[in-house]
């Protein structure tokens, strides 16, 4: 399939899962996905080899959020996402929310730390300028609630709901754009809620709930507005080509639908994760007491029980 006039003209047959999921690659992002596998597995391969250990199951998070990328990217969703407004809602949901909780979930800037050398005294090398990035006011900003929470509404109601969608889909560059953005707001919006590399802004477990939260119920409403419109809301998908046998109305209601069922799924993934760190977490402190217990003899303990021997000799 041709992706030279971005989906505008072309004719293509009416959609069926089969002819969505046959290979027809985005060269930018076919070679983003590889490079970003051949990278996370060039980490993993040096852990192994100095003796350290890297467990597998964020590997296979890792490569399943990069694998859903192009999925999305890299198949015939790509080209009918370009005409269809209900196939481009299951790309832009998939990008934004299910792909960047599976590359959190796999540590990629954990492993970047870990995997690459030191520079040595007074120099500067990958490995101490992701560490300068990290802690720059920037990543402070960008990964904030109050940044974070306002971008993730309005990469739906400021891109759908005015001209700048339409001025996107209009060329190629603009589509990539599109996406990559939405991936990227994706990964600052989790990021600080369940991811697991270290990060500036890292607020306790309750308030992470809190946080995601507060994001996915303006997803719902997105999608109702689209389920209920009276009229096509985006001109790009206004007039389907006729190939496809669909009406434009019902296939932004199918849209919206899609947008609506995305804002629970992903909370759902997200809050069983955030339990199970926060379970984790409690365990390792846990641990932390009781060796620090063994090791000072018990001394808070004692320091108890003195207490309350003395309540119990002043009560005599």
């Amino acid at each position: 399939m041709d992706h030279s006039g971005h989906g505008m003209t072309m004719d293509l047959p009416p959609f069926t899962l089969g002819r969505g999921l046959e290979w027809s690659a985005d060269p930018f992002f076919l070679v983003a996905c590889l490079v970003g596998l051949a990278l996370y597995g060039w980490g993993v391969v040096r852990l192994v080899r100095r003796g350290d250990k890297w467990p597998v199951g964020r590997t296979v998070a890792y490569t399943l959020g990069v694998l859903s990328i192009m999925l999305m990217m890299c198949t015939g969703l790509n080209d009918y996402g370009m005409v269809m407004f209900s196939v481009h809602m299951v790309q832009h949901m998939v990008i934004s929310m299910v792909s960047p909780i599976l590359i959190l979930l796999g540590a990629p800037i954990t492993l970047a730390l870990r995997a690459l050398p030191t520079a040595g005294r007074g120099r500067k090398g990958p490995r101490e300028l992701l560490l300068m990035f990290l802690h720059s006011r920037y990543m402070r900003i960008v990964t904030h609630p109050a940044f974070t929470i306002p971008l993730f509404i309005a990469s739906l109601y400021g891109l759908y709901f005015t001209p700048l969608f339409d001025m996107l889909m209009g060329s190629k560059a603009g589509h990539i754009a599109m996406m990559v953005h939405f991936l990227a707001v994706g990964l600052v919006f989790f990021w600080p809620i369940m991811g697991v590399d270290p990060g500036p802004h890292r607020p306790g477990y309750l308030m992470r709930m809190l946080e995601l939260f507060a994001g996915m119920p303006f997803h719902a409403f997105f999608g109702i507005a689209l389920m209920m419109a009276s009229q096509p809301m985006v001109s790009t998908f206004e007039n389907p080509p006729a190939s496809l046998g669909i009406e434009a109305l019902s296939d932004q209601n199918a849209a919206g639908g899609i947008a609506w069922a995305f804002s629970e799924i992903p909370s759902v993934l997200v809050l069983i994760a955030l339990l199970f760190q926060w379970y984790a977490s409690e365990q390792r402190q846990a641990r932390r007491s009781d060796r620090a217990a063994e090791r000072d003899g018990d001394k808070e303990l004692e320091a108890y029980n003195a207490y309350l021997a003395s309540l119990n000799t002043q009560g005599r």
